[in-house]
């Protein structure tokens, strides 16, 4: 068995000395659990040598329900194949590569459609895939459908300097405080959102955690003028 070819130690791409930041797709693995370079990896797993995977489409068939579900999307979506990417089933699950600017339509044809019945949105959550293509940053939805007992994934990609695509809380309103996080974390806007603000964070705080080209600890205190209130004066939850 050969050994695996590590990179050598360089800047990565897309990042400042010490943030965490995985390599870019030219070299065969990222090191640790983060691929951090420099200032060292806190997670405890700096020995660990990760393979990039290559999402590539999957052949029909696909398998269990997975065929139906894309058959029946197709047949009531007009604008199927210019909006779906890629179908890609991995580790059991079915996952959608949506245009950003059809994610909205998409999940409207996912609810409404009998054949589909997708009820259910149970997760928006941001991925930054730092050093590939240039749409690095990816919301993820995940759907449930309760009449069919189903689940799929969707993705939509989006870059760094353009991170905007659709919001979906007027086809799924428990996708509101879903998209404020991956917007609050990875800076995703979704236009259209009700009250697109942070959720996590302070409102003046500076960048977004979650990106790889974030500061791997050693961040400043940035609450600026938090304080407080007297009790009489919280928010009260009744």
């Amino acid at each position: 068995m050969s050994e695996p070819k590590v990179p050598v130690e360089t800047e990565p791409e897309g990042a400042y000395t010490g943030a965490p930041a995985d390599y870019p797709p030219s070299t065969p693995a990222g090191i640790g659990m983060f691929g951090v370079s420099g200032s060292g990896d806190t997670s405890g797993f700096g020995g660990l040598v990760r393979r990039r995977s290559v999402a590539l489409d999957t052949p029909r068939p696909y398998g269990g329900y997975f065929d139906e579900v894309v058959d029946s999307l197709e047949a009531a979506y007009p604008g199927f194949s210019d909006a779906i990417e890629k179908v890609i089933v991995d580790r059991g699950e079915l996952t959608l590569h949506v245009k950003a600017e059809r994610i909205a339509e998409v999940c409207q044809a996912l609810r409404d459609d009998l054949a589909l019945r997708f009820e259910l949105c149970s997760s928006v959550s941001g991925v930054d895939y730092l050093g590939g293509d240039a749409k690095r940053l990816h919301a993820v939805y995940h759907l449930t459908s309760m009449t069919y007992r189903r689940r799929i994934r969707l993705e939509a990609a989006v870059s760094a300097e353009d991170p905007h695509l659709p919001s979906v809380t007027t086809v799924y309103p428990t996708a509101d405080w879903q998209e404020r996080e991956a917007y609050d974390m990875f800076g995703i806007i979704f236009d259209g959102h009700p009250n697109l603000t942070r959720i996590l964070m302070p409102d003046d705080w500076e960048g977004y955690p979650q990106r790889k080209d974030y500061p791997l600890g050693g961040v400043p205190v940035e609450y600026k003028g938090a304080e407080i209130p007297p009790p009489d004066q919280r928010r009260s939850y009744q």
